[in-house]
């Protein structure tokens, strides 16, 4: 019996709402995109996720599946001219309905430029908290999936042969997911992010009691799962520890990172191999997370 530990997939997520003011190390421009992307996966991450600079989530006006397809695809031909087998892969387009937010992954996908596509099975509101210690208003959003989006999200993934890539904001979110692994209607390749917050209104907070509490849930599941902490640290929470020895991978990055210091990307991605190293768990190379996953490989 083969008792090696299963080697750690890396997700990198390289911006998201996160901006220069805040930590000059936040990539924007299509050319920091691509140098931070490189560095991260030549350091030994496997899957990329990247905002385009078209506005805040919540503040896109309505961009074209068109639009959102063409700045995405400028970044990813950059990655792959040096990498063609990264992982890739970019965020919804907002507002809109599914078709509209959905849209610029069916381009991508058809140009062959990903093979892998988010799917948020759920909704949730989305907001951080006053100083009187409310719910925000002025920065906050539904972000909303009905049942009937997520089928469709699913269908177009088989369609197009792209693995889901599902963040998991609360527990019905996983629910759902499961409810679609039992029925057999997951399409191949499906990655589960389960994500932590104490700063935000959704979800539970980064501690061990919740992880459990999600492992739970995944108790006779065969789906592979990581973990990311919005709005805080994953390493100093004691997250990414508490996941990787119960046999789960990570999800790291800017968009997420909110700590007192101003690292970078790779900064990130040197202290989560630091951490698998120091546990034991070899990383998995791009191959073998294509395998571990089910993906197919990309055709060029």
């Amino acid at each position: 019996m083969d008792a090696s530990p299963t080697p750690v997939i890396l997700e990198v997520a390289l911006n998201g709402s996160s901006r220069q003011a805040s930590n000059p190390n936040v990539p924007v421009s299509i050319e920091e995109l691509t140098a931070d992307a490189l560095a991260c996966l030549r350091a030994g991450a496997q899957i990329i996720h990247q905002h385009d600079d078209l506005g805040r989530p919540g503040e896109l006006g309505g961009a074209s599946p068109e639009t959102m397809a063409a700045k995405a695809a400028q970044f990813y031909r950059a990655v792959y001219e040096q990498v063609d087998d990264a992982l890739l892969y970019p965020t919804s387009n907002w507002p809109g309905d599914i078709e509209s937010r959905w849209g610029h992954q069916i381009i991508l996908a058809e140009d062959q430029l990903i093979r892998m596509a988010f799917v948020d099975p759920g909704s949730v509101n989305l907001a951080g908290y006053a100083p009187d210690g409310r719910p925000r208003v002025d920065s906050s959003m539904v972000y909303s999936h009905s049942i009937a989006d997520i089928e469709w999200m699913l269908d177009r993934c088989r369609e197009l042969r792209l693995a889901p890539n599902m963040a998991i904001f609360e527990p019905g979110f996983l629910r759902a997911a499961l409810a679609h692994e039992h029925a057999g209607s997951l399409p191949s390749g499906t990655f589960i992010k389960l994500y932590f917050t104490d700063r935000l209104t959704f979800g539970f907070p980064p501690s061990k009691a919740a992880l459990d509490a999600y492992l739970e849930l995944l108790s006779g599941s065969s789906l592979p799962w990581a973990v990311a902490v919005l709005g805080g640290d994953i390493i100093e929470s004691g997250m990414a520890r508490w996941a990787l020895e119960a046999g789960g991978h990570l999800r790291i990055g800017l968009e997420d990172y909110a700590g007192p210091d101003k690292p970078s990307n790779l900064d990130i991605v040197g202290a989560a191999i630091e951490l698998c190293s120091e546990i034991g768990r070899p990383l998995a190379s791009r191959a073998e997370t294509a395998s571990l996953l089910g993906i197919a490989t990309r055709n060029h």
